[in-house]
């Protein structure tokens, strides 16, 4: 039996520098982007080792809140897989809370390169206003979103059916757009994969002309 073909093969994987600041160093312009979002312990470093197939890609801490930079990474030298700061954690002081919201939504709002964002959801607990703010943001700026469910091995075959439906209605999309994943067993794995490639190959969508 013949082995399922890779919808994203990792050749070549280089990290490239992170944005610390608003205004700060980042990559030239020219290669299409695709950003990971999520709160702080919704799983985002495990789930982009897994994608990747790195055991060390994404740096996974023990402590929520560590990532402070966006980090940019090359694949292929084709497009950049781009790691956001987690948001929501709760023993991160309001002004550092505002400096990163500052950084991320800096970053989504002036970027001509951004093909989409993968907001990531822990499927085990509903939606946080902070993933709700993130929703609205990206559907003000018209950013293309692909929704992840990590963790969903922590859920019973009724668990999963009832909360996939519970988050989609919560965040306003449809249940056919999210896509369950576990990091542990690598269950959507390569539906995440192939979404990613088909999103980095559709035409990017220029702004609506001021004329």
């Amino acid at each position: 039996m013949a082995e399922s073909k890779d919808p994203l093969v990792i050749r070549h994987l280089e990290f490239l520098g992170g944005l610390a600041s608003t205004g700060g160093w980042r990559p030239e312009a020219g290669l299409p982007e695709v950003a990971f979002s999520g709160r702080s312990n919704v799983g985002k470093s495990s789930l982009l080792n897994k994608l990747v197939r790195r055991r060390a890609f994404a740096r996974v801490s023990k402590t929520p809140g560590r990532t402070r930079e966006i980090n940019f990474f090359g694949v292929n030298g084709a497009f950049l897989l781009v790691d956001l700061p987690g948001y929501g954690y709760a023993r991160v002081s309001k002004e550092r809370k505002g400096e990163w919201g500052g950084l991320i939504e800096g970053y989504l709002r002036n970027n001509a390169n951004l093909r989409g964002v993968v907001q990531l959801l822990d499927a085990r607990h509903d939606p946080t206003d902070d993933d709700l703010r993130m929703f609205d943001l990206l559907g003000e700026i018209g950013v293309p979103a692909l929704v992840v469910m990590t963790k969903i091995d922590k859920l019973s075959a009724r668990q999963r059916a009832v909360q996939l439906r519970a988050l989609a209605l919560r965040c306003g999309v449809e249940e056919d757009q999210m896509i369950p994943c576990s990091a542990i067993t690598g269950e959507g794995r390569d539906d995440l994969a192939a979404s990613l490639a088909a999103l980095l190959a559709a035409p990017r969508e220029e702004p609506p002309s001021d004329e």
